[in-house]
């Protein structure tokens, strides 16, 4: 926030002109909010090096998740997805070592949900065979948590697919 000519607060924001900051919903929403949005030179990440800066550490948080994982390369935006969720809600120095997270919704952090990325694990087989002895366990690994479901995503590795457990 910063003030304008005329002493009011102002939401300003600034960003690259990647499609991703410029396309219409996303300025829209910055005039429903009376949000300034100003984009920096092209080619010249130097003029946005509090982003940059925090989108190499996202990746680099997500190269590790993969490696320590050994997941192959098509799971790299779970990687980066898990990566900024455990981000969020890493304790910082900056905010008086709460959280992001712990800042933006005021809950206080917790971490006792938090499990291995790329562990094995196991979800209940909804699709029960005819006999009572068939597993009703799936083989899983665990790929993140979900943002819209109170659950966990894991691939399910024998139908090959993402589900929500």
């Amino acid at each position: 926030m910063v003030q304008n000519q005329f002493g009011l607060i102002v939401q300003q924001i600034r960003s690259g002109t990647g499609c991703e900051f410029t396309n219409s919903p996303l300025q829209n929403y910055f005039l429903e909010h009376d949000v300034t949005h100003e984009t920096s030179s092209a080619n010249t990440p130097q003029q946005n090096e509090r982003v940059e800066r925090k989108n190499r550490h996202l990746l680099s948080v997500a190269r590790a998740l993969r490696f320590q994982a050994n997941l192959p390369f098509h799971f790299w935006g779970k990687c980066v997805l898990t990566a900024a969720y455990l981000v969020n809600r890493t304790p910082t120095k900056l905010l008086e070592f709460k959280t992001p997270y712990e800042v933006l919704f005021g809950v206080k952090r917790t971490y006792d949900h938090l499990k291995v990325f790329g562990c094995l694990c196991y979800a209940h087989n909804h699709d029960q065979g005819k006999d009572k002895f068939d597993s009703r366990l799936t083989k899983c690994i665990f790929l993140g948590y979900s943002y819209n479901q109170k659950g966990s995503k894991l691939y399910d590795v024998d139908k090959r697919k993402i589900i929500i457990s």
